[in-house]
């Protein structure tokens, strides 16, 4: 019996270390692979074997971000170069033209190994998932962002903005102050109640548990993201920030979680009680189309899909709006002249008077609405984003293999002179009708293009539009601060790392 366990626990033994064997074996076949086609792909040095060039890297979000950047000015001749962090080699895209060649080609539409770290939190939801689940839930949620749908979301947008409006009435006149936090945490009540159905008066408080989590999270995933000795869980647990991340975790979900029973339950009470109305009309939110959606046959989203949906649309919609709102505040501030012409654009429209902003409205400031896509091509809210190639390809002449990853740097691809001459510049003008006449269509990529497009771009261009000309009604405003004083940080989303200080003037009508 002895003699049969020993010989048992032998066999194992060795069929374990033959499969461990064959793994590493197709690990490293796959690895030199890799490093031989793109051998002539320009890159930086040094290049170490399985560490790639993550020693070489900034540890600080800001200064990584600044380095990235860096990288791209020297090899602007260049249609691309290459990263290798750890064993996975990325192609930095930085022209319109090899930005196309991936996006542009349906095959090309898994995101890259890095967004594995976005898993914990947003699951494999639309930002994060591939094949048929992201087209299945493409094609399930985009009826949820008809322009109809928009159109009600109005209302609180137009609501938030006049407690936005009171909050900053008492900073007018009394020197320079942050309006990062202000701008955020609006953004933040529009989302949860567009999205959830529910108010969290999160303007009446002067903090949020919730945004400093998000902010958190953030920066703690793009650090592991470049630093390969952290991707294996049980090393990030023990000796990176695994208790952090679970910590800001378990917040973000908490929050959400709450929401989404909370909402449940008041929609079967609702459908439960046909009187509870009383014939009122109830607003419809994101959740509550998301609870009733049914599939074509006929199967209702699980409370893990609703839940990955849920997180998604509360870090996208809030983060990267909030940071497109603060960037355009600062640039208004920044340029008299171009403020000037909005509020002349936005008197046309209403005048002297005081009330709400309307569809129509939203039509006619063409004006403020290349000031906020002039403010996107600077700044963009996701200056960076990253996919697999799923298919052996060529890009510029270059050979790439299969299960490569590019990272397409959306913060250079706008400062191509070819397209915006001075690029610097804040020039709002570059975005009428007439000067986009013959512009490459992947030279400004704000929200991604082609069939991975941001699906709530015209919710994000909609809230941006109403709560600018909420502000450029009431106030002037002065910005404090000089462009290289903003330091952004390239992190998930570009914010800048001291906030955006301005101080505000009533106006005068």
């Amino acid at each position: 019996m002895l003699v049969a366990g020993l010989l048992n626990g032998s066999e194992v033994f060795v069929t374990l270390l033959l499969f461990l064997t064959f793994i590493t074996y197709q690990l490293l076949k796959d690895y030199v692979h890799k490093w031989r086609e793109l051998k002539p792909v320009p890159g930086i040095s040094p290049t170490y074997p399985f560490l790639g060039n993550a020693l070489n890297f900034k540890s600080n979000g800001r200064d990584f971000f600044c380095q990235v950047v860096g990288y791209t000015k020297e090899f602007w001749n260049s249609p691309l170069f290459k990263l290798w962090i750890g064993p996975v080699p990325f192609l930095i895209l930085y022209h319109a033209d090899t930005i196309e060649t991936v996006l542009s080609n349906p095959v090309h539409m898994d995101k890259a190994y890095a967004y594995k770290f976005l898993h914990p939190w947003l699951g494999t939801g639309l930002l994060t998932s591939t094949g048929d689940k992201w087209r299945h839930r493409r094609k399930l949620l985009t009826p949820t962002f008809h322009f109809s749908i928009l159109t009600e979301f109005l209302e609180v947008m137009n609501e938030q903005g006049e407690v936005l409006i009171e909050k900053l009435e008492k900073q007018a006149g009394k020197g320079p102050f942050n309006c990062f936090n202000h701008i955020t945490l609006c953004a933040l009540d529009i989302i949860c109640e567009t999205a959830m159905g529910k108010k969290i008066y999160a303007q009446s408080n002067h903090d949020s548990e919730y945004v400093r989590s998000v902010y958190r999270m953030s920066d703690i995933i793009t650090r592991r993201q470049r630093m390969p000795w952290y991707w294996p869980d049980f090393v990030y647990n023990y000796f990176g920030e695994g208790r952090e991340h679970n910590r800001s975790l378990k917040i973000l979900h908490s929050f959400t979680e709450s929401v989404i029973n909370e909402r449940t339950e008041y929609i079967t009470y609702v459908e439960s009680d046909s009187e509870s109305d009383q014939g009122t009309r109830k607003r419809r939110a994101f959740l509550d189309m998301l609870l009733k959606t049914t599939d074509e046959d006929g199967k209702k989203l699980t409370h893990k899909d609703i839940q990955e949906e849920v997180d998604t649309f509360m870090f996208e919609g809030h983060d990267t709006t909030a940071a497109a709102m603060n960037w355009a505040i600062h640039l208004l501030g920044s340029h008299p002249e171009v403020q000037k012409k909005a509020q002349q654009e936005l008197f046309e429209v209403f005048g002297e008077s005081e009330r709400p902003i309307n569809t129509e409205d939203l039509k006619k400031l063409r004006y403020l609405e290349c000031v906020i896509k002039e403010s996107l091509r600077l700044f963009p809210s996701v200056p960076f984003f990253a996919r697999t190639i799923c298919e052996d390809t060529q890009i510029s002449g270059y050979k790439v293999p299969k299960g490569a990853n590019v990272i397409i740097i959306t913060y250079a691809l706008h400062r191509d002179p070819r397209f915006f001459p001075d690029p610097e510049e804040f020039r709002p003008e570059r975005f009428l009708p007439e000067n986009c006449v013959g512009r490459h269509p992947y030279a400004y990529i704000p929200f991604s293009a082609g069939l991975r497009n941001c699906i709530g771009q015209r919710f994000a261009i909609m809230e941006e539009k109403v709560i600018l000309a909420s502000i450029l009604r009431y106030f002037n405003i002065v910005a404090c601060q000089k462009r290289e004083e903003l330091r952004p940080l390239g992190e998930l989303v570009l914010r800048p790392e001291q906030g955006i200080w301005v101080t505000l003037e009533r106006r005068k009508h």
